[in-house]
C-alpha cells in the first residue's frame, strides 16, 4: 500500500464526514431526537456511534494495547454497540456533533502518521490500515444514510461509494458465515453504474452465471442493509446471487436486521 493511495483514502474519509457534518450543523434541537430507521436509534445515537467508534478506531491504530484492553473488556459486542447511545443521552446534539468532529479529525491525524504497513486489530480479524480507513468511510456513509432517511434530507451520491461497494463485494463470504450459512463455491459478478452515470465498476467475471447489476448507490444501500433489494433497481441473476443479496452485510458483527420491503419504496 503506497502512501499516496492511503492519503487519498484518508481524504475521502474527511470528505465523507464533512458531507454529513454540513447536514447536521443546522439541525434544530428536536431533530436530534428523531427516530431513525434503525430500531431504537435516534439521530443523536447515530452520531454518537460514529464519534465513539472513531475514538475506538484511533486506539486500534495508534494505541493498540489500549484498544486490546478495551476489546477484552467487552463481554457482548452487540450490547456494547447498542449501549453507546444511552451512555451519551445526556449530551445535546451540538455537543455530540462537536465530539464527533474532534474524534474524526484525531483519527485522521493518527492514520496519517501511522505506518502504512501496520496491521490494525479489531473486534474481529485484524486488517490493513487501508482497509480500516475504507471501513470508516463505509460506516460514516451508512450511518449517515440513517440520518438523511430519518430527516428527509438530500445527500447526492459520490464516487466515494466505490469504497463502500468494494467492501460489500469483499464481504461476500463473511455475509454467509455471519448468517450461519455455508459459503457458496460459485462466484458472483458485480457490475455497477457509477454515480456519474458514465462509468461502470465491475468485480468478477462478466460471464458468470450469477450476477448483480444496477446503480452503485442501490448496491451500497443493500450491502449496508439500508434498503431491501425489492426497493432498488438492482438486477439479480442466479440462485447464489439472490441468496447473497438476502444476507449481504458489509459491516462486522452479528447479522443485521436489515430493512423491510416497501419501507423506502421509490
Amino acid at each position: 500500500m503506497t502512501t499516496r493511495v492511503l492519503t487519498g483514502l484518508i481524504e475521502d474519509l474527511r470528505a465523507e464526514a464533512l458531507t454529513l457534518i454540513s447536514l447536521l450543523e443546522p439541525l434544530p434541537l428536536l431533530s436530534w431526537s428523531v427516530d431513525t430507521p434503525a430500531p431504537g436509534w435516534t439521530v443523536r445515537d447515530q452520531v454518537a456511534h460514529l464519534a465513539h467508534f472513531d475514538y475506538v478506531t484511533r486506539l486500534s491504530v495508534s494505541e493498540q494495547q489500549s484498544f486490546n484492553d478495551l476489546r477484552d473488556g467487552v463481554a457482548d459486542l452487540q450490547t456494547y454497540v447498542d449501549g453507546i447511545g444511552a451512555a451519551n443521552a445526556h449530551r445535546t446534539g451540538s455537543e455530540i456533533l462537536a465530539w464527533w468532529r474532534e474524534e474524526n479529525q484525531l483519527l485522521r491525524e493518527a492514520m496519517v502518521v501511522a505506518d502504512p504497513a501496520t496491521r490494525v486489530p479489531w473486534f474481529g480479524p485484524s486488517m490493513s490500515l487501508a482497509s480500516k480507513v475504507t471501513a470508516r468511510i463505509m460506516e460514516v456513509w451508512a450511518h449517515g444514510q440513517d440520518v438523511v432517511d430519518a430527516l428527509g434530507l438530500e445527500r447526492p451520491a459520490t464516487e466515494r461509494l466505490r469504497h463502500v461497494a468494494n467492501i460489500g463485494v469483499r464481504a461476500f463470504p463473511n455475509s454467509f458465515r455471519t448468517s450461519g450459512l455455508d459459503v457458496p463455491e460459485q462466484s458472483v459478478s458485480v457490475s455497477l453504474t457509477a454515480p456519474d452515470g458514465a462509468s461502470t465498476w465491475t468485480w468478477g467475471s462478466p460471464g458468470a452465471a450469477n450476477q448483480v447489476a444496477g446503480p452503485a448507490q442501490d448496491f451500497c444501500l443493500v450491502v449496508t442493509q439500508r434498503r431491501h433489494i425489492a426497493d432498488t433497481e438492482l438486477s439479480v441473476s442466479g440462485d447464489v446471487a439472490a441468496a447473497w443479496m438476502a444476507v449481504a452485510q458489509a459491516f462486522a458483527g452479528p447479522p443485521g436486521a436489515g430493512r423491510q420491503p416497501g419501507q423506502f419504496r421509490r
